[in-house]
């Protein structure tokens, strides 16, 4: 049993680290909402809140064309990462063949390598192919960085399955694919929204490969999008962090919404894998 002093101590900390954490958001917030003449790099509270920094930073940055090229490649790397990672996870967790344990541990070194190692040699790979410049030359790329995390994640829900309810299905009957896609995935929705909100994430703030592979404007995702429109408003500071809520924003709606699957998923891989 925990005592009432070691639960006050517990509740103590945790609310010291979550207004660390969310003190510099607050100061964004009223940052957004200041009048320009107003503006700060400083914490300060406005005498009156403008909501019209939010529409000029909209307009003024383009960020209607930035937001649907990330929400464009985002959505198709989460798809193509989940895909893959389930038809890869459940091979790794439930066939036998030479070397899956190799090839599975080869898998696991992209985990380990930084895309700073490999986007200048990836950019003239994807040049001779002629895709620098596109859509693809961020889905690719993107999709490749995720599937390590998206197979070790998915492999490892595959395994925590008790073998006795596959083999019930295969004693009804059920071949290999309909025991993944019937049984098997629909009872894993918590590990795969875990595993595509980690992936939108990732790929919804990947900064470094839009900067080396896209040169067109309309192509531009949106934090290489902010870090232009920063660029033009240095000191705006009330534009800039309206700014930065527009593209942060996505993100913080879909955690509020699958909030409970992505904690449920958290907790079990934490207890199952």
């Amino acid at each position: 049993m925990i005592s009432r002093r070691e639960r006050a101590l517990s509740y103590a900390i945790l609310i010291v680290f979550a207004a660390l954490a969310t003190l510099p958001l607050i100061g964004v917030l009223t940052s957004s909402l200041a009048p320009r003449s107003q503006s700060s790099a400083s914490f300060s509270w406005p005498d009156r809140l403008d909501w019209g920094n939010f529409s000029a930073a909209w307009a003024e940055g383009h960020f209607a064309t930035y937001l649907a090229s990330s929400v464009l490649v985002t959505v198709s790397v989460v798809l193509l990462t989940a895909v893959l990672a389930i038809l890869a996870g459940y091979s790794f967790a439930h066939f036998t063949y030479p070397c899956r344990s190799l090839l599975f541990y080869t898998t696991l070194i992209g985990l380990m390598v930084p895309p700073e190692a490999f986007v200048i040699p990836l950019y003239f790979n994807l040049r001779s192919l002629g895709l620098t410049d596109s859509y693809w030359s961020l889905i690719l790329p993107q999709t490749a960085q995720s599937l390590a995390f998206g197979i070790f994640w998915m492999r490892n829900f595959f395994r925590s399955v008790p073998s006795s309810v596959i083999e019930a299905a295969r004693l009804d009957g059920a071949s290999d694919w309909r025991v993944l896609w019937q049984i098997l995935v629909p009872s894993g929705r918590p590990a795969l929204v875990t595993m595509a909100m980690l992936v939108f994430m990732w790929t919804w703030n990947e900064f470094l490969l839009p900067l080396v592979m896209i040169t067109n404007e309309s192509k531009r995702t949106a934090p290489l999008g902010l870090a232009f429109f920063q660029g033009e408003h240095t000191t705006q500071f009330s534009l800039l962090a309206a700014a930065s809520v527009i593209v942060a924003l996505p993100v913080v709606i879909l955690y509020v919404f699958l909030q409970r699957h992505f904690i449920s998923g958290m907790l079990s891989g934490a207890v199952k894998g």
